[in-house]
């Protein structure tokens, strides 16, 4: 699978955990468990994490980036799956707990596929903050 190509699964797989990052923020039951918070912030943060790659159009960063918080939201997603019904036996948090699992399970398929020797080759987009003229050799006279 082509860079782009992962890169636009993965920002679909990353709306869905985005979904399910808004309903447990908002969910009243977990309010008083860090355990169960650690979830959605986890989520916030893998998601905002790859951002600014992907703003910049940076594709190789995004996939690296993302790549290393899969441990982290296999955690979270195992974590929800194993406690979520000490909350609630809600068809709700049931359906949470199987598309966070699935949003896991689809990132592992997606970056299993990649063409990592292909993300390695691309080339660095420059920082926006960079200065085009830092690359001018003067020389001393």
């Amino acid at each position: 699978m082509s860079p782009e190509e992962a890169v636009g699964r993965l920002n679909a797989v990353l709306a869905h955990a985005w979904m399910v990052r808004t309903f447990l923020k908002h969910a009243d039951e977990i309010q008083g468990d860090e355990g169960m918070l650690d979830v959605p912030r986890t989520l916030y943060d893998s998601i905002r994490a790859v951002e600014p790659a992907h703003q910049r159009g940076d594709l190789g960063e995004y996939l690296r980036r993302l790549k290393g918080k899969l441990p982290k939201l296999r955690r979270a997603a195992d974590h929800f799956a194993a406690h979520f019904r000490e909350f609630s036996p809600h068809t709700n948090f049931e359906m949470a707990s199987a598309s966070l699992l699935g949003v896991v399970r689809a990132m592992e398929e997606v970056f299993a596929a990649v063409n990592w020797d292909e993300v390695r080759a691309l080339p660095r987009p420059a920082s926006p903050d960079a200065d085009p003229l830092d690359d001018i050799e003067i020389p001393e006279v």
